[in-house]
């Protein structure tokens, strides 16, 4: 389909621009970017090649993953739909080229915002996209930092949805092989999203950038990204041979000389890699405390990571409740949230506000983990959530906040 006239003309003073804002928000101290890169077995998590792994770096468009994966979570949650309508806000509205160009106040669906943001790096669509998850109560930045966090990557800050230029907002190439490695497991079938090649929006067609996508083989995404500060990065998936990879590059000089560099190390990296079960797709738990649930079966995916990790503890949201319930304990942290995820699913209402928890405990030298929800305001509460997913055929039973 040949594109409308003007659009040519459009996406190049776009881009003119994008490079004339970027250039004059760094002249007076331009960052260096730094190079690194990281390449990771996807079906172990094995690092295979690391470089300067955990220096910080600008994440420029990189950042659009941490928004759709925030996007990616609230379709999954009920609070989105494929086809809500998202409002332009003003802010999103003056996001400098690529964009959509939509004005302030007219609305977008979230699947033409998420294209927006896979095909095109559009920041327009990024920043109204973080502003309708974040709503009144907090900043796209602190929102997006605090599920980063929960993810585990524990050196990054995001100061905005698209990754504009912000010398607050920085990660690293492991945050964002993390990152990536997080996309592709909690949703597999959104990130098959990440190989769309083109999209139609109002009339004309929008052509994606990723050009070692289409020319590396067995290669599914994920992004790019370049401002002056960060060079060019970018973050990849490959499936090949039965192999798995994720892998990043931060701060290549060129595009092509990015693109080259990560081919590269992805052939090195291939041959390394496990061609054996994909531990993303779990075992059924092997059952090791009195109270567990009635029947574990094979264990789903969690579609959420609302999660935290007691022997490691992670910055997310704590409830004043003193009350918790416990639903399992397993030998695995991965089936303890595994069941949490299925319960919050199969029972939004009575645990929609709760915190969802893998307990580490060791006891004669063997770990397990108990999967709990706390945060409820008395026993009652907790008892009534207990009845709730007793008839859903879940086992529980309530305990203190130390117990």
């Amino acid at each position: 389909m040949a594109l409308p006239s003007g659009f040519g003309v459009f996406m190049r003073r776009s881009l003119i621009s994008a490079a004339l804002f970027v250039s004059a928000l760094f002249s007076a101290t331009t960052a260096e970017a730094g190079y690194a890169h990281l390449v990771m077995d996807a079906k172990t998590g094995k690092v295979l090649s690391a470089n300067h792994a955990d220096t910080l770096n600008y994440p420029a468009s990189l950042t659009k993953m941490m928004t759709l994966y925030m996007t990616f979570e609230a379709l999954h949650q009920g609070r989105l739909e494929w086809k809500s309508r998202i409002v332009m806000t003003k802010r999103a509205a003056r996001a400098v080229p690529l964009k959509l160009g939509v004005r302030a106040g007219d609305k977008i669906t979230v699947r033409e915002a998420v294209l927006g943001m896979i095909v095109l790096s559009a920041n327009d669509a990024a920043e109204a996209m973080c502003d309708r998850l974040a709503g009144r109560k907090t900043s796209c930045g602190v929102m997006l930092t605090r599920k980063a966090h929960a993810l585990g990557m524990k050196r990054t800050t995001f100061r905005n949805g698209s990754g504009l230029p912000d010398r607050r907002q920085k990660t690293t190439a492991r945050d964002m092989a993390r990152l990536g490695l997080a996309l592709k497991r909690d949703f597999p079938k959104e990130y098959k999203m990440f190989a769309t090649r083109s999209f139609k929006f109002r009339g004309r067609t929008i052509h994606g950038h990723n050009r070692l996508m289409y020319r590396y083989s067995g290669m599914d995404g994920i992004k790019t990204g370049f401002t002056n500060a960060s060079g060019f990065n970018i973050v990849t998936a490959v499936s090949k041979g039965g192999r798995e990879l994720v892998g990043v590059v931060m701060g290549g000089r060129t595009a092509a000389g990015r693109d080259r560099r990560m081919a590269a190390l992805l052939d090195s990296a291939l041959p390394k890699a496990s061609k054996g079960r994909n531990p993303l797709l779990p075992t059924p738990a092997r059952e090791v405390d009195p109270v567990l649930t009635a029947s574990l079966g094979p264990v789903p995916l969690p579609s959420s990571r609302t999660y935290e990790q007691v022997d490691n503890p992670l910055p997310v949201a704590t409830h004043a409740g003193r009350w918790q319930i416990q639903i399992a304990a397993v030998d695995t942290r991965d089936a303890a949230m595994a069941m949490l995820m299925r319960a919050r699913s199969a029972d939004r209402g009575a645990l929609s506000r709760a915190l969802a928890q893998a307990l580490k405990v060791e006891r004669n030298g063997t770990a397990f983990y108990r999967a709990r929800f706390s945060g409820f305001d008395s026993r009652d509460v907790a008892r009534n959530a207990c009845k709730s997913l007793t008839a859903l055929d879940f086992k529980c039973f309530v305990v203190g906040a130390n117990g």
